[in-house]
């Protein structure tokens, strides 16, 4: 069996995991409700806008990040909203404990920076 045969296995078993059935079914129930959906997309796009702005050295605006908070609160307490974002970070977990699983077995074929390196 390949490699390849072995990783088409792997995304079989994934699509057929609780965790991404679970926000399958949660991506499904907030599409339907079109406001809630809109306003996840509105948080995601500025949430998106603060961490590029960080990652290029920008300073974000105080206010920005205060808003991008208080949305952030407002939504949590949404069921439908928390119900879906739940399931993503729950499935998001399942893939980089996968993603750990590889890069651990052939991590003595990488160069990475040293912990030292990277925090200076």
């Amino acid at each position: 069996m390949s490699v390849y045969d072995k990783a088409n296995d792997l995304a079989k078993e994934l699509a057929h995991s609780a965790e991404y059935k679970a926000f399958l079914k949660a991506k499904e129930n907030l599409a339907k409700d079109t406001d809630n959906l809109s306003l996840l997309e509105e948080f995601r796009k500025k949430q998106w806008e603060v961490q590029v702005a960080q990652m290029l050295g920008h300073e974000v605006d105080e206010e920005l990040l205060q808003n991008l908070e208080q949305v952030y609160q407002y939504i949590s307490l949404n069921p439908l909203i928390n119900e879906y974002l739940m399931a993503e970070y729950r499935f998001t977990r399942l893939l980089g404990d996968v993603q750990k699983v590889l890069t651990e077995s052939i991590e003595g074929g990488f160069i990475w920076p040293s912990q030292d390196t990277m925090l200076n």
